[in-house]
Order: C-alpha cells, then sequence, then structure tokens
C-alpha cells in the first residue's frame, strides 16, 4: 500500500512545485507590449538614425545566427527592441519601440525580454531569485551596447555588486576578508545573481548545503574525522561570517567568547588554583584574604585554539583522562 502512495505523492510535490514556479514566472517575467502593426525592418534601418551603434557589430547579440535564437524570434537590434517600422515611420517615436532606458520597461517586461533566450543554465531561476523579487531588472547591473566586457557588466563586478550592498561591501575592509579587493576572486565565486534552486538564501553557487560551497575551496577541512566538530558539520556560518570580519579567520567573534557561546568553562578553566581565598575569622568578610593568582584562568581562557587546534575535526580525541576527566577538580 505504501509503495502504491509514493507516486502520486511524488508527483502531487511535483505539481506544486511546478505551479509555484509558474505563478513565480508570471510575476516577475512579463513579456512587453510592442506598437500595434508593427512589422521588423532590420537592423540596416536601425543604423540609418542611430549610426552611433554601427561599431556595436562585435556585440554578441549582434553575432547571432537565426537558428541560435528558441522559436525563430529576430535577431539584431529587433531581436530585442521589438519590430520597428512603427518607430520608423513615426519619425522615431520612443513610444512605439521597446526601450530599456529609465522610463521605458519595467523591470518584468525587461526581464521578458533577456529571459526569451537566456532561460537556461544560470539564468533559469532568475524568476524566483531576491533580485527578481526586489524588482532589479536585467538592464541595472548589464549594458549591452558599447560594451566589451566579456559578460556585459555596467561596471567591474565588485564595484557593480557594492552600489546596492554597501553593508557587505563595507565589511571587506575588516581586517579578516576574502581576496575579493585584491582581486583574487569575485562575487560571483559564491553567489548567482540570477538566483538558484536551492533553499540556501544568498542565491549561493551550490546545489545543497552552504558547505559544500565553502569545501570547493577549503577542501582540508572536509574530513572525514574520527572525531567531528557538530557545528562544522551542520553550517560553516555558525562560526564564519564570509564578508569579513574584525576576528581573525572569518570569526564572528574573538576566541574564546565564541567557543563559550556553545563550550561552557570545562574543567581547565573552572579548576580550582591552588592559591585559593584563606579565611582567618569566619563569618567575617573583611578578615578574608582573596586569591592572587588565577593561573588555570589565564591559561585556559585565553586562546582555546593554543590546545584544540584542530577546530573543524580531527583523529584524535579532545583530551585523554579515562572516565570523562572533565569532572576533576584537582
Amino acid at each position: 500500500m505504501i509503495k502504491r502512495l509514493l507516486v502520486p505523492a511524488a508527483g502531487l510535490v511535483l505539481l506544486i512545485g511546478c505551479a509555484q514556479m509558474l505563478g513565480k514566472r508570471a510575476d516577475y517575467i512579463k513579456a512587453p507590449s510592442v506598437a500595434p502593426g508593427a512589422a521588423y525592418v532590420g537592423s540596416e534601418a536601425c543604423l540609418e538614425c542611430h549610426e552611433g551603434y554601427a561599431h556595436d557589430r562585435n556585440n554578441v547579440h549582434m553575432r547571432i545566427a537565426a537558428f541560435e535564437v528558441p522559436g525563430g524570434y529576430k535577431t539584431g537590434c529587433e531581436g530585442c527592441h521589438g519590430p520597428g517600422s512603427a518607430h520608423v515611420e513615426g519619425g522615431g517615436d520612443t513610444e512605439k519601440i521597446l526601450r530599456f532606458t529609465e522610463g521605458g520597461l519595467e523591470a518584468e517586461e525587461v526581464a521578458g525580454v533577456c529571459t526569451t533566450c537566456h532561460q537556461v543554465g544560470p539564468h533559469m531561476n532568475w524568476a524566483g531569485s531576491a533580485h527578481a523579487e526586489n524588482g532589479v531588472a536585467c538592464t541595472a547591473c548589464h549594458r549591452v551596447h558599447l560594451n566589451g566586457n566579456k559578460r556585459l557588466l555596467a561596471k567591474k563586478q565588485l564595484d557593480l555588486c557594492a552600489g546596492c550592498h554597501q553593508d557587505v561591501n563595507a565589511q571587506g575592509y575588516f581586517a579578516s576578508h576574502h581576496p575579493l579587493k585584491e582581486g583574487k576572486m569575485v562575487c560571483t565565486s559564491c553567489h548567482n545573481p540570477h538566483g538558484t534552486a536551492n533553499t540556501v538564501p544568498g542565491m549561493l553557487n551550490t546545489d545543497e548545503r552552504v558547505n559544500d560551497l565553502c569545501l570547493d575551496c577549503h577542501t582540508r577541512y572536509q574530513g572525514p574525522f574520527v572525531f567531528e566538530h557538530d557545528p562544522v558539520v551542520e553550517d560553516c556560518l555558525i562560526c564564519h561570517d564570509p564578508h569579513g570580519t574584525v576576528a581573525n579567520n572569518l570569526l564572528r567573534q574573538q576566541e574564546p567568547f565564541l567557543c563559550l557561546t556553545c563550550h561552557e568553562a570545562h574543567f581547565h578553566a573552572a579548576r580550582a588554583s591552588n592559591d585559593v581565598a584563606t579565611v582567618i575569622a569566619p563569618g567575617d568578610p573583611a578578615n578574608t584574604i582573596g586569591p592572587t593568582d588565577h593561573g588555570f584562568q589565564k591559561s585556559f581562557m585565553t586562546k582555546c585554539t593554543q590546545c584544540h587546534s584542530q577546530v573543524h575535526g580531527s583523529d584524535l580525541p579532545s583530551q585523554t583522562v579515562p572516565g570523562g576527566g572533565h569532572g576533576l577538580t584537582r
């Protein structure tokens, strides 16, 4: 009976997922309306007035062949701007052509044009992306005309992302940060700005966990280890902030405060010192001599990794006292 129910249940989940995706696509991707009765006139007619774009022939959009676009869609200028006859006959009336400049198409209409071709691979999840949901148009990041950038970015990638994500950009100036400003990686090394299919926030370039993305570079922490550190296995971001921190190694806090978030003071740090308080007259606080030295606290509450250096996992136990040495006080 259970086996019979599995297939219908899986099919129902798939149908619900598809319905949600179609709903999102309808919200964030919309085909723009072209001028009534407009017909295609070819790119040469466009260049009679827009002669400044004649040098744009090396643009990848101008070099696409007709068989490379889906459904016999037009190529050249009208592949993006729509049929131009009404625009030409109207003396260049900008209301009779698809415009991507300010005051022209809305963000979802721009996406409707771009996703006509860019609908597979890294672009297929645009409708569910945070950028689409926040009304970011394709043209906010990309400049199609007269642009020598390989990906047609409007600016250098780091400057482009920093224009909106100013808080994250500020973290890049902290003492500990990923080498973005040094030019050894870029934002898209970790993020896909066009959206991802996973449920991990931040549009990360991973199909599964955050850890899988981190381990692409930090493979030495992958293990397996005999003694695993539970937060490491669960999520690297529990201890690290990848955009930059004041603490070393991108730690969210300095030691031992970060460690004490989960680990209360154990037998080393809480062990009684030999120099304990000496009571001269019981019941009289004025006649109590307090300890002058806290050797154990100084030694073991300064930096946990002085002893526990392999915090990501190890084949060695944290201590070798049999029978649970954490209970010792001497």
